[in-house]
């Protein structure tokens, strides 16, 4: 199975990931690792990504979800997901695919991206991220203003999965 833990940037997509996988005993890949040097460089800038910009990066994620699902691996994917497309694009085999949305009011996120250090990603996106988002019709979707592991225990219970 592969869930994929998406939102805007700041909605804690790979710590939230990251402890999901820990607590199931899963893989845990965050597509923030898969971007190109020049995408990075692009928003480190203050440049929000194209759709051609992404298409190569969604190659990638796509081809991790296709071997995961055929080695029968259980994954934990943190993948922004901003637009329908990108995500129809991801989905291999949506029987063994759960989406999760993570959301939160604009003032806690950027708060959040206030906060952080060391990430490519600057607050100042924020606004692009959000206007470009079309929120899933189809995810489990969480409120991320509690903590880590509230939001974690809400996922597992949500989509009843069992940690190891």
């Amino acid at each position: 199975m592969v869930v994929i833990v998406m939102g805007v940037s700041g909605t804690g997509k790979s710590t939230v990931g990251r402890t999901l996988a820990d607590r199931l005993g899963w893989t845990f890949v965050d597509a923030d690792d898969l971007h190109s040097v020049e995408n990075r460089r692009k928003m480190a800038a203050g440049t929000p990504l194209t759709d051609v910009d992404r298409q190569p990066w969604l190659e990638l994620l796509r081809a991790r979800m296709e071997k995961a699902l055929e080695a029968d691996e259980d994954l934990v994917l943190a993948f922004s997901g901003l637009k329908e497309f990108y995500r129809a694009r991801l989905t291999v085999d949506a029987e063994r695919e759960r989406w999760v949305y993570l959301h939160a009011p604009a003032s806690v996120i950027r708060e959040r991206l206030e906060k952080r250090l060391g990430h490519f990603m600057p607050a100042s996106l924020l606004a692009s991220q959000l206007e470009t988002l079309e929120v899933p019709r189809d995810a489990f979707t969480v409120d991320v203003t509690p903590p880590p592991d509230v939001v974690v225990k809400r996922i597992l219970d949500g989509l009843q999965l069992r940690p190891r």
